[in-house]
């Protein structure tokens, strides 16, 4: 009837396909409806598998609504959320990883002086740090990281296929000398043989930092060095083939000083990465 409907008058139409005129309406109307529904769904599909896609399949619904948002298309976060779900489309999932310091051992133990308070009120205040292994086909790969807590942002960080005093006394250089070599920053670990060797602690006191180690097994108390290492596993190297040394120092490099610094949404930081961030701060 549509269809013909510039050609033959609709109450003869109606009358030969015997159905009514106001059911035809009714059906051309919420045909209408339907289309703009359909239309409506798939530009929205369109937006949230482009950021989803952007972040290399990292982002889940509370970034993307950010991202949308900034981008000036704001959508529902329950609207992103049946989005990513019509789509199939999953962030890269959680997965648990080992402790690799050893803290079993009669170096001397510094006190717990951050005590859980992972907030801080400007740079270089304080700095957590912790150490994880990374496999690649040529054996254990060691990395050592800094993060300023102001801002969550990985300021030093070091790799090595040995573990080692060496290790973390690398990472930590890095972080003072991009920082310009702050006094007065402490600096929490956990109570690893790296963190309580001679080399370490030696290179504190000489840069006047002050040590704070977690208890005894207790990961909670360094909570967000634990978080960053499980974002990088989990965004960057679970269900990706296994790559040479010097090829999974390439990917890591460009995690840490591309992805988590300067693209990352935080929500620690409401949702911000670490360089905006702190460009505000110094502004």
């Amino acid at each position: 009837m549509r269809e013909y409907s510039g050609i033959y008058s609709m109450r003869i139409m109606a009358r030969v396909l015997n159905v009514s005129r106001s059911g035809f309406y009714l059906w051309c109307n919420s045909s209408g409806r339907s289309n703009f529904r359909d239309e409506r769904k798939q530009v929205i599909d369109e937006r949230v598998k482009s950021v989803f896609e952007d972040s290399k399949c990292r982002d889940g619904a509370d970034r993307i609504f950010v991202e949308l948002t900034e981008k000036g298309t704001p959508h529902n976060i329950k609207t992103i959320r049946k989005s990513l779900k019509r789509q199939d489309l999953v962030p890269k999932a959680a997965r648990l990883f080992k402790v690799t310091t050893d803290s079993n051992h009669t170096l001397p133990i510094a006190p717990n002086l951050l005590e859980r308070n992972f907030s801080a009120s400007k740079p270089n205040e304080k700095w957590v740090t912790d150490i994880t292994y990374i496999q690649t086909t040529e054996g254990w790969l060691y990395l050592a990281m800094f993060i300023d807590l102001f801002s969550r942002k990985v300021v030093g960080w070091s790799m090595s296929e040995h573990i080692d005093s060496i290790l973390v006394c690398d990472a930590l250089r890095m972080a003072l000398w991009r920082r310009e070599f702050p006094k007065n920053i402490i600096i929490h670990s956990d109570r690893g043989s790296q963190y309580a060797s001679c080399a370490f602690r030696e290179l504190l006191t000489k840069n006047e930092l002050i040590q704070s180690m977690s208890r005894k097994g207790n990961c909670w108390d360094n909570a967000c060095a634990e978080s960053f290492f499980h974002s990088l596993k989990v965004e960057l190297l679970i269900g990706e083939p296994l790559q040479n040394r010097e090829k999974t120092r390439e990917a890591i490099f460009e995690y840490i000083e591309v992805d988590y610094n300067r693209q990352r949404r935080h929500s620690a930081i409401g949702y911000q990465n670490p360089e905006q961030f702190e460009a505000m701060f110094v502004s």
